[in-house]
């Protein structure tokens, strides 16, 4: 038997296929009885709606687009995670796409996803994109775009993140609440806002506590990885800085600070207290465990969708799309790496 099709099934019930489509999609200039018939008769037939030809005909695809900076991060992974779940509930598919924190392709996959007529993109920068020119192109072709995480001022549009400097604040003060009274920060190089709002709380809080604002004790790593922690630990030690407290840009880096002290015969929380970011599965089994910041990625994810979608369903409408700035709320958790 021939693959069912619209005019089978028109030709089958002696109506016109326009209005077998209507039947389907629910239109209410249909009568019920014909409504009926006509579902009865696609059931049977096994009917499959052409979604390409549907997409065409509603002028969208039902296609997000999904770029990160990084697919195996336990963050980035929960991100996608809510993405995901939120947008396939509202009947969207999403295109995962990963920058893998270089410029060069967060370029070309805003173009590939362009050309795909994506309905709309949900983007988190590179640590090095410091030009913006690209992503205001898309904005400026009214392509519904919303930035999580990783973002930038300077790009008009609607963004979902955490407050990273009051978190960063919070943290550090915790340390010093606990008696650290000489605190390092381990970093990324100042590009992304995301570093530069945890470096500006943690600076804030040492000030506001009367404690020595110590640019050495600031120590500015390659990669955020667990091996650059380690090498970090190395150093500080080397430095005979006396430093009893750590801020950990990521979870990786420090979990590093963690593994090497211990190498070294560092007691952990007794002599330096640790606090990391993302609350990722390795914060549990290191030890000793590490207390961490737990970003709600999947809240982040499932969010920045539903800011999308608003903006996708008010594009489609031509209505004026109000761009929003979304904090999404974090929690500290307390483990064994701090007194």
């Amino acid at each position: 038997m021939d693959k069912p099709t619209l005019k089978i099934i028109a030709k089958e019930l002696g109506i016109s296929p326009s209005t077998v489509s209507k039947a389907l999609n629910n239109y209410p200039d249909v009568g019920e009885k014909t409504k009926q018939k006509v579902l009865e008769l696609a059931a049977s037939l096994k009917f499959i709606p052409n979604s390409v030809a549907q997409s065409l005909r509603q002028q969208e695809s039902k296609l997000i687009g999904f770029i990160t900076p990084n697919a195996v991060h336990y963050f980035f992974s929960n991100v996608l995670n809510g993405v995901i779940h939120t947008a396939q509930a509202c009947g969207y598919s999403v295109i995962v796409l990963c920058s893998e924190d270089k410029v060069e392709f967060e370029k070309e996959q805003l173009e590939i996803l362009m050309n795909k007529k994506v309905d709309g993109i949900l983007l988190s920068l590179t640590d090095h994109t410091t030009s913006y020119e690209h992503i205001n192109k898309v904005v400026s072709r009214k392509m519904p775009l919303v930035l999580y995480d990783k973002i930038s001022k300077f790009v008009n549009c609607s963004k979902v993140t955490i407050n990273d400097r009051k978190i960063a604040y919070d943290a550090t003060k915790y340390l010093i609440d606990s008696g650290c009274k000489r605190i390092a920060h381990i970093r990324g190089p100042l590009n992304s806002i995301t570093i530069i709002d945890r470096y500006l709380g943690y600076k804030k809080a040492i000030k506001e506590n009367r404690m020595e604002a110590d640019e050495s004790v600031i120590y500015e790593c390659s990669e955020p990885s667990i091996e650059e922690g380690g090498r970090i630990a190395e150093v500080m030690l080397r430095e005979e800085k006396k430093i009893d407290g750590v801020l950990a840009f990521t979870d990786a880096l420090a979990i590093g600070v963690i593994l090497r002290l211990n190498e070294l015969g560092v007691k952990i929380p007794e002599e330096v207290s640790v606090i990391g970011f993302s609350n990722s599965v390795q914060t549990r089994v290191v030890s000793p465990s590490l207390t961490t910041i737990d970003q709600h990625g999947f809240d982040m994810g499932k969010k920045a969708v539903e800011v999308l979608l608003k903006e996708i369903k008010a594009t489609k409408k031509k209505e004026p799309v109000k761009y929003q700035n979304i904090d999404v709320p974090t929690e500290m958790i307390i483990r064994n790496s701090t007194r």
